[in-house]
């Protein structure tokens, strides 16, 4: 997939993430600041999180990752077959240049293509520039997403 950005033309590739490759995203998501848990914790939660029905993509230029990305597939019954992208990470220094509209572009026709007929997404509260992102590219806030620790 190619992008263009800054005039000069960028080379992007979604590569699935696999077990084995789990140290190449893990610090992409510590950076993300959301998480209070150490990092063996998450690395055993994305070995657990691979075995369901969850797919990782890290996004490369040339040999380079610059982003990460999640999708968890579903069947709602409100919703049909869904696909919801997650901990969609950007390095600082690559956002603002299209790479994150590359990628939804990427998450609607993979998921098309599995069957999905919706995609819905978490965003937290208090990161505003997401939810202009997300309802430019169609979401529609719909609810709150609650969170309780048993």
């Amino acid at each position: 997939m190619t992008i263009f950005a800054e005039n000069c033309r960028m080379e992007l590739a979604f590569n699935k993430i696999l077990k084995k490759d789990l140290d190449k995203i893990i610090p992409f998501i510590m950076e993300l600041g959301e998480y209070q848990i150490d990092e063996a914790l998450l690395r055993a939660r994305f070995q657990e999180m691979l075995n369901q029905n969850y797919e990782c993509f890290g996004v490369f230029l040339k040999d380079e990752i610059v982003g990460v990305f999640g999708i968890w597939f579903m069947t709602r019954h409100y919703a049909g077959k869904s696909c919801e992208p997650d901990h969609i990470y950007i390095k600082p220094e690559y956002q603002n240049r299209g790479i994150g509209k590359e990628i939804f572009e990427f998450i609607f026709s993979y998921c098309r293509e599995k069957g999905c007929e919706t995609s819905e997404l978490n965003a937290y509260v208090q990161n505003f520039k997401s939810h202009k992102f997300y309802m430019n590219h169609g979401y529609v806030i719909k609810g709150y997403h609650f969170l309780k620790k048993l």
